[in-house]
């Protein structure tokens, strides 16, 4: 029930980005524009332009989402963000590699690719040894050296104009959404979500302790697996298409868990839900504050919202 509340307002919220922006739509041309009926422009507007991003945004926050509360319930600390695994950083230094480069039609793909090969390395990395601990230590350094090396390529970009295009890339943003970019970032995010929600189980019994989950019959190795894909295709998906938007894995799952439970079976699929409203609602304020010359990146209105969020988890963390 819980669930059907949250993707009621999903939908609710998906109709509202489709019918605002720049281009006035009335409610009952909108309605037909979504029909495939009325006039070519108004359909053009909604299908092509607004229907796209407002479903890259629900995607992207929903794998976010989903990818925070899956570590979360693996690590056993609600702290636990995507990016600790660093493939996020990892797929903006394929991204920023691709536009250094000067290729800009190969962003999404390179993305991807460094995305991939930070799963690798990491899995590389861990070997036989099966734990949050190893994951983390491993995660946390792949992404301080993509991030070195992002820096690094930044400091030797040729002109001002790619560094600013550099700059602006990883500042996230959904201007450039099409449904090339909903057809690559839907399925693989749909998959990453699977291998997810699959493994939920598994966290629900992993809260007991790693000792007595293995004692329960689950398998570290194998969950440790499914985890690292399922969020390399959640995270890297989204960097690909709208580059780096953080604080939605973090603070999205805490919400959540506050308001339906903190169940690691159940808390997956509603924070999915619960990234994707949020997304959807921060993309919503980003076209209704940017104007003409201004404007307003959503990877920076996340991070407004979430690090108040993160500070106020840190003392309450202190204080108990």
């Amino acid at each position: 029930m819980r669930g059907l509340l949250l993707l009621a307002a999903l939908l609710a919220c998906l109709f509202v980005s489709v019918m605002i922006g720049e281009a006035p739509v009335k409610l009952a041309e909108g309605f037909q524009a979504l029909l495939g009926q009325g006039s070519d422009l108004n359909r053009q507007i909604i299908w092509e332009l607004r229907l796209p991003r407002a479903l890259l945004a629900i995607i992207i926050g929903a794998g976010l989402g989903a990818s925070g509360a899956a570590l979360q319930g693996y690590t056993r600390n609600e702290l636990a963000a995507p990016g600790i695994l660093g493939f996020s950083a990892c797929a903006a230094l394929g991204a920023v590699l691709a536009l250094y480069f000067g290729l800009s039609g190969w962003v999404t793909p390179a993305a991807l690719l460094g995305a991939a090969l930070g799963a690798l390395l990491i899995l590389a990395m861990t070997g036989l040894k099966k734990g949050s601990d190893v994951l983390i230590l491993a995660g946390v350094g792949i992404g301080a050296l993509a991030t070195a090396v992002t820096g690094l390529v930044m400091n030797f970009a040729p002109n001002p104009w790619a560094l600013s295009e550099i700059i602006y890339w990883m500042m996230g943003s959904l201007r450039h959404a099409d449904m090339g970019a909903l057809f690559i970032a839907g399925p693989l995010t749909a998959l990453g979500l699977s291998c997810l929600w699959f493994i939920g189980k598994d966290l629900k019994t992993l809260s007991l302790g790693e000792v007595t989950a293995q004692s329960l019959g689950v398998s570290l190795g194998r969950v440790q697996i499914i985890l690292v894909a399922g969020v390399a295709l959640c995270v890297g998906s989204g960097v690909a298409i709208a580059g780096a938007i953080g604080f939605v894995g973090l603070f999205v799952p805490h919400i959540i868990r506050m308001m339906f439970g903190a169940d690691p079976a159940k808390l997956i699929l509603r924070s999915a839900l619960g990234g994707g409203l949020f997304l959807l609602l921060a993309d919503i304020a980003v076209r209704l504050m940017s104007g003409p010359g201004t404007t307003l990146y959503l990877g920076i209105l996340t991070s407004l919202i979430g690090v108040p969020f993160f500070l106020w988890l840190v003392v309450r963390e202190v204080r108990s």
